[in-house]
């Protein structure tokens, strides 16, 4: 009995086939809806629990990582998983099965919403979208709180992220340096633990498929190297580029899909804390900066973003199309909304597949160190605060026609008219905040609802 036991322990992990993969990035990519927390959650519950190919710890640690990078971080973290089980091939399909689906989604809506987007009833959908919209931002500002602001010193980041954004208008980059290396001196000169990784239970990494085919030595390429870092660094940055690069050859640098692929590069680069980051970012640059799309249809776009599978950030998409369509500079206005809404879906995406194809291995070496760790837990910290001010811009937006602007000093800041409220408007988002706070109901019955008492709002009483 001690030999067959002894032999049993010498069998190998079971190693998961690509075909097999692929079914399965193939399943979340296209039930992916509820933004960056229900992909996430649908990504843990299918490849954690359900099917036990990675641990809890490991997932975890991949997820904290993805929220430290720039752009959307349930896409990165579909993409590291994905490479960690089948190499670059696998982050590719998880990567293109969690995009693509919800990219022609977009690209659909977008074309619809751009045909037909003024006649009443589509109108009256948005109008109920808009206010369940505000109530799934809030919502998600609420869960990632509870996980993240675990003590005093968290709180305090995330308070700090608000405030230095909302008031002051730092930029997104040094609000996530600054917490970081608040976080690494609370760990190293204070003693202090971290907050998010910790607070959950781990799982045990025994009868995880990956955990255990990395303890047996056979994920060779989850070895940090230079020479293949420096490499996939130059075919990325040369597939990144070279759509821009064409774009201002051929219209100019001061064509409307130019600086739309100089925009939306840059959002990859320096939009960190995920996708309500990069839509706080966008927002700024779009509706006040460029004055491409008013503050209604930025909001109009998260709505749809909301309700279609893949990454919230495909909201950008819808913005690059509307852009482009109502700027279309010698082109025709579909064939300008097309090109943009396709230039921007690649520069935001592949900088994804670079951020993890890079460093994964480093940070697989790394997964034990309690400095990353600790800059870890505070950037998502620093992220509550963020999405909070997200939060405010859109209820601003939302719930008043008239919002102005004040400043003093260094101080600057938003001001709703209180006389231009939107009582509907009110109405609709407080159900929609009891709806999935009070009764639980999910984001997409809330949506549904919304959108059909805003129909029946405005076409019977509007």
């Amino acid at each position: 009995m001690q030999h067959e036991s002894h032999d049993a322990r010498a069998i190998p992990p079971r190693r998961v086939t690509l075909a097999e993969a692929n079914r399965v990035w193939a399943k979340i990519g296209c039930l992916s809806f509820g933004g960056p927390a229900g992909q996430i959650a649908l990504m843990h519950r299918e490849l954690v629990e359900q099917r036990r190919w990675i641990s809890e710890e490991r997932f975890l640690h991949a997820l904290n990582y993805c929220m430290l990078l720039p752009g959307p971080e349930a896409a990165q973290l579909a993409i590291y998983i994905g490479w960690l089980m089948h190499r670059t091939v696998g982050g590719l399909i998880a990567g293109l099965w969690f995009v693509v689906p919800g990219a022609l989604v977009m690209l659909g809506l977008s074309i619809v919403y751009a045909a037909f987007g003024q006649t009443p009833w589509v109108e009256a959908i948005f109008f109920g979208l808009k206010a369940a919209v505000l109530a799934v931002v809030l919502e998600a500002v609420l869960r990632i709180a509870r996980r993240a602001l675990k003590d005093g010193f968290a709180i305090g980041v995330a308070i700090a992220a608000f405030l230095g954004i909302h008031l002051l208008g730092v930029p997104f980059p040094l609000i996530v340096a600054a917490a970081a290396v608040s976080g690494i001196l609370a760990q190293r000169w204070k003693g202090m633990k971290p907050t998010v990784a910790t607070s959950i239970p781990m799982v045990p990494t025994r009868g995880f498929i990956v955990d255990e085919l990395i303890d047996e030595g056979g994920m060779i390429h989850i070895v940090p190297s230079w020479s293949r870092a420096l490499r996939t660094l130059a075919i990325g940055l040369a597939l990144w580029a070279t759509p821009v690069i064409v774009a201002v050859a051929t219209l100019g640098p001061d064509s409307v899909l130019a600086r739309q692929g100089v925009l939306f590069s840059e959002a990859a680069v320096v939009t960190f804390g995920g996708a309500y980051a990069v839509l706080a970012y966008i927002a700024q640059r779009v509706v006040i900066g460029y004055g491409w799309l008013s503050p209604s249809q930025m909001v109009d776009g998260l709505a749809l973003a909301e309700t279609t599978p893949g990454p919230l950030i495909i909201v950008l998409q819808f913005v690059a199309f509307m852009a482009a369509f109502q700027h279309p500079e010698g082109m025709s206005p579909w064939t300008a909304g097309i090109l943009g809404s396709l230039l921007s879906s690649w520069v935001t995406f592949v900088p994804c597949f670079i951020w993890i194809f890079m460093g994964g291995p480093y940070i697989e070496a790394l997964r034990s160190n309690r400095v990353l760790q600790a800059a870890l837990n505070a950037v998502t910290a620093a992220v509550v605060g963020v999405i909070l001010n997200l939060s405010v811009w859109f209820a601003e937006h939302t719930l008043f026609g008239t919002v102005s602007k004040v400043r003093a000093g260094w101080v600057h800041m938003d001001i709703p008219v209180i006389a231009t409220v939107n009582p509907a408007a009110a109405v609709l988002t407080l159900g929609a905040i009891l709806a999935m706070f009070r009764f639980r109901l999910g984001m997409a019955w809330t949506l549904l609802l919304c959108a059909v008492a805003g129909v029946a709002w405005r076409l019977g009483f509007g």
